[in-house]
């Protein structure tokens, strides 16, 4: 007899497994013989040809689907002529976003080679040590990150040089672009395909290592799910502006996914407030995938009002959770915007859960329901018991984007994804009774208030809704006789004299006794890494350090 699995919630009360409600999703057979490439370019409608693919923002340099697909095969050409790259070599990419990076993205894929890009701010520290994870043959850098590199066994190409630019133009002389001169090769989907830097939030950066059938079960979901949903839909032609960085998992998945599609995206060299504006105005953006911090900057700058923002429909919210009063704070100045919110890991490849439609997107403070194709547990962390929907526990996954490993790190690999697969995520979290996920915090993050458990993500929402805060993080902060007490650093709002009492008076005001914030520190700007997600350990240091009982 089938497993009986309730039809609202998706939970089967036998398996204590939740089960996806969206329609199974077909993908092609892990056996057969299928690179990202060759089915993400697969999927790119034909109509597409003359339609734009890439529009830099800073120079209004445009290319078309033709041409970005004949710079794939100019620069894979090139590529295998100048170095004996193959399958199991690794690549890594440290630039800014650039038109030469997603050309760069699916050459060297489509030549087997597995790509590892990295943040180009990182110092030179950082790099060495994800160099040293992903052991690379071959860099591709920009003139100012190339001095950040080690000598590798095929040196370092640089991405803003004239003879890279010859080598896309298929201006080099060097190999033969047409479509006899690109040797092919057969990838297994089992085989790798990316090496992506997890946040490093909480510890050290951690290499994953996705494979080419991860990211094919990733893109096949998005896409069959937009071709059911495609009645529904008016726009025929969405420009979608990218403010995320092409390194992450977030903006690397996106970036797959909207060329799979046929769309049209606006790239960003490096992120600034006011240009991202000025995009939007001058290319009548639909769609942007964003961060929590970027949907708190719009719904509270006055910037904003500069500018024509309504081509705008669409904000695709990931990267760490959107408080339930910023949303609504957002929905109010802009209406006609819906925010639909996901939430994903380097880990599972990205997208685990995501909303669809403009019902599920009145469901602020939830990150959406289980992606097509994915399994969750809610596991208990003392008992290792797994729960029913309303309770909160530890999120498990399970599903065909889940990552292969950490890369040269067995340990940790062991610690996070169990025998039968299970990617235990770290986040605290439960699902309401219609199958709605709602993410607590990190359980690492939760700050241990005498016997209380104190989520800072729950006192962040809360600060965020002060008129005169512009940002927010709440840490944990050594306490003689609680263990540990929430301490606040703010962003005051510009003209904003707003002092601690009054922060810590506003907050008691709306939380439990046990919740209150404690201690405020004042300071210029949250740090963050490039999805939104607060880099803690920065600031628990900072606190730390200080020394002082109140700042």
């Amino acid at each position: 007899m089938a497993n009986p699995v309730d039809p609202s919630s998706g939970f089967c009360p036998q398996t204590r497994t939740f089960h996806s409600l969206r329609p199974d999703v077909p993908l092609p057979p892990p056996s057969q013989p299928l690179s990202i490439t060759d089915y993400a370019l697969s999927l790119i409608p034909p109509t597409a040809s003359s339609t734009t693919v890439l529009i830099d923002s800073t120079t209004d340099c445009r290319i078309s689907y033709s041409l970005f697909l004949q710079q794939i095969k100019n620069l894979a050409s090139s590529l295998a002529s100048l170095t004996p790259l193959s399958k199991g070599h690794v690549a890594f990419i440290l630039s800014p976003a650039s038109l030469h990076i997603p050309v760069l993205y699916y050459s060297l894929l489509s030549l087997g080679v597995t790509i590892s890009p990295a943040n180009p701010i990182g110092s030179d520290s950082e790099v060495a040590h994800q160099v040293e994870l992903a052991q690379p043959v071959i860099a591709f850098a920009t003139s100012s990150t190339a001095h950040k590199i080690p000598k590798l066994r095929y040196g370092t190409v640089i991405i803003d040089s004239p003879q890279f630019l010859s080598m896309i133009n298929g201006t080099s002389g060097i190999g033969n672009a047409d479509d006899r001169g690109v040797r092919r090769v057969q990838m297994s989907q089992s085989e790798p395909a990316a090496i992506l830097f997890s946040s490093g939030t909480t510890g050290r950066v951690k290499g994953v290592l996705l494979t080419h059938r991860n990211l094919i079960a990733l893109i096949g979901g998005f896409y069959h799910l937009r071709h059911l949903m495609d009645s529904q839909e008016n726009e025929s032609d969405p420009v979608s502006l990218f403010t995320l960085p092409l390194f992450h998992v977030f903006g690397f998945f996106m970036l797959i996914r909207a060329i799979s599609m046929g769309e049209t995206l606006v790239l960003m060299h490096r992120f600034d407030f006011e240009g991202m504006l000025r995009a939007v105005e001058r290319y009548k953006i639909s769609y942007m995938p964003v961060s929590p911090p970027l949907i708190v900057a719009l719904a509270k700058s006055e910037l904003v009002n500069k500018y024509d923002l309504s081509s705008l429909k669409l904000l695709g919210c990931g990267g760490a959770p959107l408080g339930k009063e910023v949303a609504e704070n957002f929905s109010a100045r802009f209406p006609d915007v819906e925010i639909v919110q996901g939430y994903g890991l380097t880990e599972s490849g990205g997208g685990a859960t995501r909303m669809i439609g403009s019902e599920e997107a009145k469901r602020h403070g939830s990150v959406g329901r289980l992606a097509e194709n994915m399994e969750a547990k809610i596991v208990d962390p003392v008992t290792g018991e797994s729960l029913p929907p309303g309770q909160k526990g530890e999120l498990w996954l399970k599903g065909p984007t889940i990552m292969k490993g950490y890369v040269k790190n067995e340990e940790a690999t062991a610690e996070t994804l169990d025998a039968e697969g299970w990617l235990k995520t770290g986040d605290l979290c439960y699902f309401d009774s219609d199958g709605f996920l709602y993410i607590v915090d990190r359980l690492k993050e939760l700050i241990k208030y005498k016997a209380y458990q104190v989520p800072p993500a729950e006192l962040e929402h809360v600060l965020h809704t002060h008129p005169e805060i512009a940002d927010a993080a709440v840490i944990p902060y050594p306490d003689e006789e609680a263990g540990q007490i929430p301490m606040a650093f703010v962003v005051r709002k510009p003209g904003s004299n707003i002092n601690a009492d009054q922060i810590m008076d506003f907050v008691a005001k709306q939380v439990a006794p046990y919740k209150k914030v404690r201690r405020v520190a004042f300071i210029n700007a949250i740090p963050k890494n490039p999805a939104g997600k607060i880099l803690r350990r920065e600031l628990v240091d900072s606190a730390l350090s200080s020394g002082s009982s109140k700042l």
